[in-house]
Parts: C-alpha cells; sequence; structure tokens
C-alpha cells in the first residue's frame, strides 16, 4: 500500500513538473508573441495612426471614428487620436497602425488646415467654425513640428511634400503657405473675407471683425494669418518721386492763348494713418492679384495728374506768356503750384512733400524776344544793383575807416592808461624800496655805533690792562734793580746771563779775547779782567743744546 501511495505520488510530481514546464514554456512564447506583435514603437518625430477593426460600424455620413480618444474606441474605422513618440501595446487582432513622420512646417512657411471629416457647412459658409465641421480651420501653424494626422501639399503645385505615404489614413491636408511680410515703410490693409456682414454695407471701411476692408491697419512685420479668412495688401506709405512728363506732355494755353508747355517733379507719399481710405478708394483689383498693391500709379494717373492738369490750365489761363519768362511771376507760380496741390491731394489721402516746377517752355515765337526783353530787364536791375552796391561799398569803405581810427584811439588811450598805471607801479614799488633800505640804513648805522662804542671800550680796557701790567712789572723791576743796590747794569747782566745760560752747555774758545767774548764785554766795565798773554789753542767745536 506504501509503494502505491509513492508511485501515485511520484507520477503526480512527474505531471507536475511537466505542467509548470509547459506553463512557463506557454508565457514564454506568449510573452513572445504579445512582445513583437503587440508592441508599437514610434520613434522621434514620427506618429502612429490606428484603426479600429472590430466594433461598432460608421454610419454612411461618417468618415472616420467619431471617438474622440483611443481609450474610449468602441467604432471601427480611422482614430481621430495618434500616438506620440513612445512605446504601446495594442491588440493586433483589434487594432492595425501606421507609423509617419511628423508634420514640419518650415521657418518661412505656415500650414493651413483643411479638414476632410465632420458635418457639411451651413450654407454660406466655407470656414469650419467647430471641431464637429469640416472645411477650412481658421488657426494655422507656424513653424514647428506637430504629431497631425494630415497630408501636407504645396499650395501652388498641390503635389505632397515629403516622404510619400502608401495608404489615404490622413485625415488633415495642410497646405503650405508663405507669412505675409509686410516690409519697413509699408502698411498692411487688411480685408476679412469671412466675417460677419457688417451692419451698414454702404461703408467703404467696416469695423474690426466684420467681412470687408477693416479701419486697422498693419505695421511693418510678419504675420501668420489664414489666407483664405484675411486678405493683406501691403501698400508703400514712403517718399516717391515722379516726373511730370511720365503723364504725358504737360500743356495749356495762356491768358493771350499761346501753347505753354512745363515740366515738373513731384514728390509724394500715402497718408500712414490713412493709407486703409486710400486703398479702398484707389486701388484697381487687379492690383489684389499679386498681394502687393501697386497703389502708386494708381495715385499718379486718378489723384496727382489730375489735379496738376486742373490747377495749370486754371492758373495759366488768367497769365500771358510773356509772363510765364519773368522770374517773378514763375516764382509765384511755382509757390502757388505747391500750395494748391498739397491742400487738395491732402484731402484726398496723399501727402505732397515737394511739387518743383523745372521748366515753363514758351512758344518759340515769342520767347526769344520775350527772353531777351527779360534779359535786359534783368541786366538794367543788375546795373542798378551793382550802382547801389558800389555807394554801398563806399559808404562801408567809410564808416570801416571811422570804425578803424576809433580803435586806434582806444587803442591809444589804453596804452597811454597802462604806461601811466605801470609808472605809477613802478614808483611806488621804487617808493617802497628806497624806505626799506633807508631803514636798513639806520639800523645799521645805530648797529655801527653801538660797535664802534664796543671797540672803544674795549681798547680802552686793553690799555688799561697793558697799563697795570706795565706797572706791575716797573714795580718789580724797581724791586730788582733795588736789589742789586740799584745799579741797573748789573740787573741787566743778570737777565742776560739767565736768558743765555740754560741755552750753553759748553763753550770752548781758543783766546779770550775771541769775539764770541767780546758780546759780553759792555757787562764787564765795572770789573775789568786782567787780559793774560795769547796762546796758540787747537780750535775745538762749540755746541748748543737746548
Amino acid at each position: 500500500m506504501s509503494d502505491e501511495r509513492f508511485k501515485a505520488r511520484l507520477l503526480l510530481l512527474k505531471f507536475g513538473i511537466t505542467g509548470l514546464f509547459v506553463g512557463g514554456l506557454f508565457l514564454m512564447i506568449f510573452g513572445y508573441v504579445v512582445y513583437s506583435q503587440f508592441r508599437i514603437d514610434v520613434p522621434a518625430r514620427h506618429f502612429a495612426v490606428l484603426t479600429r477593426k472590430t466594433g461598432n460600424d460608421l454610419s454612411n455620413d461618417q468618415e472616420i471614428s467619431p471617438d474622440l480618444t483611443l481609450k474610449e474606441a468602441t467604432h471601427k474605422g480611422l482614430q481621430r487620436e495618434v500616438l506620440p513618440e513612445g512605446r504601446y501595446f495594442y491588440n493586433c487582432y483589434t487594432w492595425d497602425w501606421e507609423i509617419y513622420p511628423m508634420v514640419e512646417i518650415p521657418a518661412d512657411a505656415m500650414g493651413v488646415r483643411i479638414r476632410l471629416y465632420g458635418e457639411d457647412l451651413p450654407p454660406g459658409d466655407f470656414m469650419s467654425t467647430s471641431e464637429k465641421h469640416k472645411g477650412i480651420i481658421q488657426e494655422v501653424l507656424k513653424p514647428g513640428r506637430y504629431a497631425i494626422n494630415a497630408l501636407v501639399i504645396d499650395r501652388n503645385s498641390k503635389q505632397p511634400v515629403g516622404a510619400p505615404r502608401l495608404k489615404n489614413d490622413y485625415i488633415e491636408i495642410i497646405e503650405l503657405w508663405e507669412p505675409k511680410v509686410i516690409p519697413a515703410g509699408y502698411k498692411g490693409i487688411v480685408t476679412n473675407l469671412a466675417g460677419p456682414m457688417p451692419e451698414d454695407p454702404n461703408q467703404l471701411l467696416v469695423d474690426t471683425g466684420h467681412r470687408g476692408p477693416q479701419k486697422e491697419t498693419l505695421d511693418e512685420g510678419t504675420y501668420y494669418l489664414n489666407p483664405y479668412t484675411i486678405r493683406i495688401n501691403a501698400i508703400d506709405t514712403r517718399s516717391l518721386r515722379f516726373d511730370l512728363s511720365q503723364g504725358g506732355v504737360m500743356m495749356f494755353p495762356s491768358k493771350d492763348g499761346f501753347p505753354i508747355t512745363l515740366d515738373g517733379v513731384i514728390e509724394f507719399r500715402v497718408i500712414p494713418t490713412t493709407a486703409a481710405q486710400t486703398y479702398v478708394t484707389y486701388n484697381d483689383v487687379s492690383n489684389d492679384e499679386t498681394g502687393s498693391t501697386a497703389i502708386a500709379d494708381e495715385i499718379i494717373n486718378k489723384v496727382i495728374m489730375p489735379n496738376a492738369r486742373a490747377f495749370c490750365r486754371l492758373r495759366g489761363s488768367n497769365t500771358s506768356a510773356r509772363e510765364f519768362i519773368g522770374g517773378e511771376t514763375r516764382a509765384a507760380f511755382q509757390k502757388e503750384f505747391q500750395t494748391k496741390i498739397t491742400e487738395t491731394c491732402k484731402e484726398q489721402g496723399i501727402e505732397i512733400v515737394q511739387a518743383l516746377i523745372t521748366t515753363i517752355t514758351p512758344p518759340e515765337a515769342i520767347a526769344e524776344p520775350l527772353r531777351n526783353r527779360e534779359i535786359a530787364v534783368q541786366k538794367k536791375g543788375q546795373y542798378g544793383r551793382e550802382t547801389l552796391q558800389k555807394e554801398q561799398e563806399a559808404v562801408l569803405a567809410t564808416e570801416t575807416a571811422l570804425i578803424e581810427q576809433k580803435t586806434a584811439l582806444v587803442t591809444a588811450d589804453r596804452e597811454i592808461i597802462k604806461k601811466i598805471t605801470l609808472a605809477r607801479q613802478e614808483q611806488g614799488v621804487a617808493l617802497e624800496q628806497a624806505e626799506r633800505d633807508k631803514e636798513v640804513a639806520q639800523e645799521q648805522l645805530e648797529a655801527a655805533k653801538d660797535k664802534a662804542q664796543a671797540i672803544l671800550a674795549k681798547a680802552r680796557a686793553e690799555a688799561a690792562v697793558i697799563g697795570f701790567e706795565n706797572v706791575a712789572d716797573a714795580a718789580g723791576w724797581k724791586r730788582a734793580v733795588e736789589a742789586f743796590g740799584g745799579d741797573g747794569s748789573s740787573f741787566g747782566r743778570y737777565v742776560l746771563y739767565q736768558k743765555l745760560a740754560p741755552g750753553f752747555k759748553k763753550i770752548m774758545t781758543n783766546t779770550a779775547d775771541s769775539p764770541l767774548m767780546r758780546i759780553f764785554d759792555h757787562f764787564a766795565d765795572s770789573a775789568p779782567v786782567t787780559p793774560q798773554p795769547a796762546k796758540t789753542q787747537p780750535v775745538t767745536a762749540v755746541s748748543t743744546e737746548k
């Protein structure tokens, strides 16, 4: 019994291991199938378009599934929502998908969207006003990248742009248009093509948002506006110039019936604040095809030339041909021409910067004599002006000489005053210097007197000292002489011997009456020495040592 249980358990274990192995293998196969068949890898800059193969059928008037999101999708067919970049898992039995590159709008373009699904537009409308209607969408796509299931085409050739699509599984068409660029010096005239009708349809300009030309204009810049709903015409508001002869020969009759021909240059510009009014008034419809309104020719033909011709005919009929040759008449005609044409054109939205008449040509039959007469008149006036100029030059020379004379007198007076002032300053400086020298001399005199008195006192003191010393010496000598019995000679020898004795150590002589010994003879008068007979002695040296 125990063996059967063991075998049964062993058999169950084998079946269990086999079941686990089979289950694991099934899970691996299932996971591989799911990963390889259900996986949707959307690379960068791409999106995935999904089509549901199972679910509710579409009605006859539906082009795509009416479901808004993939999570709520219950109808068959092409779905609105797309899958952006990333990895997703969808049942391949229920879903089918295609991966396409994203819609890229270049930097110099904009995209106009045309929705291919939804309800038909109401009668009279051509713009889709809500998500449920098909047709042209009001908003445009600016340069960039968009995950929109659309076919991009060129608006001129209507051919696809970029990689072709193998299936017609797009729900929109995007046309590439160039944005409207208004250059510097231009104004943008805006015409609304899809707005509601204005309350008063007889107005040239309508309020913003209504259908028709708008009162507000656009400044220079780049604008991304739907060309199916907004038309922008760039109108030049810079200064422009043209020759009057370009519109034909400017000819009018004079007062006396002679034909007068003139030529000139007119510089004008459209007034920016009334550019829209000028556009709708004078622009020709043929100019709207290019988008850049060539309104300058319309202004010249419809405003400036009619006003110029009208003025010349009216004013010229009141002036004779002879007067047109004169400089004053021509200048007055020129001034009045610019004034009048400026006033009339400004009322029509045109600013005349300058209106210059360059030439006025009368008939040659009267031009020559009138020209000669005018030249003679001009020369006469010139001679008169030259005479007056000479007289004025003489008066000017006299006045100049008087001014120079007065200038010289003023200069001389100024120099005299300058020299007098300088002399007075030098005199004052010299007096001050003399006073200082006098004070110094007085001080030096007093010092000299004090010094002389000091020297005299010193000399007197020194004399007194010498006198006292002499008196003292005399008193001493007197006492010394008295010690020798009043014999001055004895005292003198004593003093001599006292002076000489220290200077001799030896005296060697050969005779007693040698010249050396004779210097003492006058001291021996009172005690004569007995002379000794002369003896011949050898001469010896005498040395003195002190």
